[in-house]
């Protein structure tokens, strides 16, 4: 039997635009399935995003050996390009975000199992 691999903690964070605040927690009631089943074939479980201030936390948890190929394999899903075409102008990337990034990562200081 081969052992799952411990899972990677990911946070990351960008701001929702005020205006689409209603949008975008509408969106979220109902994230369609092949969405979903996108980020569950990458290896992405416990997704959680929330809101704060007008920003957006998210965290997951990887438990996949390729983020590279799994992160491209959600990036070219045609349903997920679908949705990020709904969910994209409701966000705001941070200052500090590079060119052509949006969500950006964030430092974990803290955890307990």
């Amino acid at each position: 039997m081969s052992e799952r691999p411990t899972p990677r903690r990911v946070a990351s964070v960008i701001r929702l635009r005020p205006e689409h605040a209603d949008k975008y927690r509408e969106l979220h009631r109902s994230v369609p399935q092949p969405v979903l089943d996108a980020l569950s074939r990458a290896h992405i479980t416990n997704y959680s995003i929330f809101l704060r201030d007008d920003t957006l936390f998210a965290y997951y948890e990887y438990t996949g050996n390729d983020d590279a190929a799994d992160m491209a394999a959600i990036a070219g899903d045609p349903d997920t390009q679908r949705w990020w075409a709904l969910t994209d102008p409701c966000q705001q990337p941070l200052d500090s975000a590079g060119p052509r990034e949006r969500w950006v990562d964030s430092e974990e200081l803290f955890h307990l199992d």
